[in-house]
């Protein structure tokens, strides 16, 4: 990465072929967006860090802009994002496929657009509340199991694949913090992921793409009413 000043704002462009544009660091566009990389230490299925100690939540400016919005809607309900991942280097998305070769939750890197997050374009978030503490959501990060799958199925799974299914009262208050999280993110310009509640792409991310590698992204996004792409 090398950085540049643009109107008082550290700008860093990559050096990663994916992702030739500028990027920002996220909370330097809106400072109350929480962030978490969680592959920046162990709390991931890897267990252990992918990313250097300082790393920032990194997205292309627009992307970052249309998170501002989103925070600004969710502050409206006494909620906030948080940021599990944002720019992620091939390199980095390269150890994660060698660890898991599962392509409905792992892009391969050597496939395609690869993984959108490695464009700068794509982000996994959640919700926060007023004092900045975690809610409950259908999931933890980087979850392989039908509780992460959108919409929210009403069951959770233990570290040993065994299912629960939720009491009613659980599901309704996890299924209201989801709708609010998407609805925040569609209303600021970002559509999701089928296989991950928390993975949420720009809307326009096809012109930062060629139009071979956009066809084959285009199949696993919704677009911004909720509809395969």
């Amino acid at each position: 990465m090398s950085v540049l000043l643009v109107a008082g704002v550290a700008v860093l462009v990559s050096t990663d072929a994916n992702a030739s544009g500028p990027f920002v660091d996220v909370r330097s566009v809106d400072p109350t967006i929480t962030v978490e990389l969680r592959y920046a230490g162990s709390n991931n299925f890897l267990g252990h860090s992918l990313y250097p100690v300082g790393t920032r939540a990194l997205a292309r400016p627009e992307v970052a802009s249309a998170l501002a919005v989103a925070q600004s809607v969710l502050r409206r309900y006494q909620y906030g994002l948080k940021i599990w991942d944002a720019y992620r280097p091939v390199t980095v998305q390269a150890k994660l496929w060698q660890a898991s070769h599962n392509s409905d939750y792992v892009a391969n890197p050597e496939i395609g657009v690869g993984s959108l997050h490695s464009w700068g374009i794509a982000v996994d978030a959640t919700l926060v509340d007023s004092r900045n503490r975690d809610v409950r959501m259908p999931t933890d990060f980087d979850d392989f199991t039908l509780a992460a799958m959108s919409p929210f199925i009403g069951l959770s799974f233990d570290k040993g694949g065994h299912a629960r299914l939720l009491k009613f009262a659980e599901v309704r208050e996890i299924t209201g913090h989801v709708d609010l999280l998407k609805a925040a993110m569609h209303k600021a310009g970002f559509c999701g992921l089928r296989t991950e509640w928390w993975h949420f792409t720009i809307v326009d991310w096809q012109k930062y793409v060629s139009p071979e590698k956009a066809r084959s992204a285009a199949q696993v996004l919704e677009t911004h009413s909720g509809r395969g792409l």
